[in-house]
């Protein structure tokens, strides 16, 4: 199997360094309108450049497409019209009409998907799992300052991640929310059926932070998704005052998990997907949905 990366950006890079290390690639073949950033990850990873999205079509049997949000239209709309199957970087495309544009003018039967990289994060499977009937839940995604996102607002860049996770695994039946922020900080509050479910995003950080929390009846789960750690509070039921503190003694338990590159699990199994002709489990429909509650977002911040 050949495959193909369409932009050689960090994500681009990152797509192509983990397709090197993988079984069953014969060859890797990039294409960058910087032709040098091209050329150099090549040479870092063995692969080949082409001069075009054209002459890379014509060689390969599944594409990365890593461009700027943007393009994500055209350069996905070219690439399926070809029948080479593709996985689109998050999020899907820059607006929910392009990204409808796109679902409704593709050819049928080619195997697509798009990268919402959390959704292979093994804690997710897990604390959805052990929280059937969540209380209330709350996800932080932090950044510092960073010059890597121009022209994109924080709620694509970064809480998108934690849209596709809430949608997926959380939400169930209508909602409502309320949203306030920047296109550098927000603070959403999901109302589902009275259960709070609040997501948050910023680029000004001091601190990365990555960390999930949900409480239920009897304990709360707390992750992080960088270490790839999950760990309960049980109430033990056992309170008392010391030095006029009101103290709540707890059973702590740390749930195993097997800690994997989400990266090299979501691509790994786009390839799967493609040799054996199954739809990936992240859909064009799927991330269209979570490019509305964006643009819901935006719209109750006021932006």
């Amino acid at each position: 199997m050949n495959i193909g990366v369409i932009g050689t950006g960090v994500m681009g890079q990152n797509h192509a360094r983990n397709y090197a290390d993988m079984k069953g690639i014969d060859e890797i073949y990039l294409f960058d309108v910087f032709t040098e950033t091209a050329q150099k990850t090549a040479e870092r990873l063995n692969a080949k450049t082409v001069p075009s999205v054209d002459k890379l079509l014509d060689k390969v049997d599944a594409v990365s497409i890593c461009v700027p949000t943007q393009f994500h239209k055209d350069t996905a709309f070219q690439v399926l019209n070809t029948g080479v199957a593709a996985l689109i970087e998050k999020p899907i495309c820059s607006t929910v009409s392009d990204a409808e544009y796109l679902i409704e003018n593709i050819p049928k039967g080619i195997i697509t998907g798009v990268g919402h990289i959390e959704r292979f994060n093994p804690i997710i499977n897990e604390i959805s799992r052990i929280a059937e009937k969540p209380h209330y839940v709350a996800i932080h995604r932090h950044n510092p300052v960073s010059a890597r996102i121009t022209g994109t607002p924080v709620v694509e860049d970064l809480m998108i991640h934690d849209i596709d996770i809430v949608l997926n695994k959380f939400i169930k039946g209508d909602y409502s929310l309320s949203a306030c922020g920047t296109d550098d900080v927000m603070g959403v509050l999901i109302n589902n059926n009275n259960t709070p479910i609040y997501l948050s995003a910023s680029r000004k950080a001091s601190k990365k932070i990555r960390s999930i929390s949900v409480e239920t009846e009897n304990f709360t789960i707390e992750g992080d998704f960088m270490t790839q750690e999950v760990y309960i509070y049980r109430k033990a039921g056992v309170y008392h005052a010391e030095n006029m503190r009101y103290v709540q003694e707890n059973v702590v338990e740390k749930v195993m998990v097997t800690k994997v590159e989400p990266l090299k699990l979501e691509l790994q199994t786009f390839l799967d997907c493609v040799k054996n002709k199954i739809q990936f489990p992240i859909t064009l429909e799927q991330a269209t949905e979570n490019l509305k509650l964006c643009e819901k977002i935006h719209k109750a911040a006021g932006a």
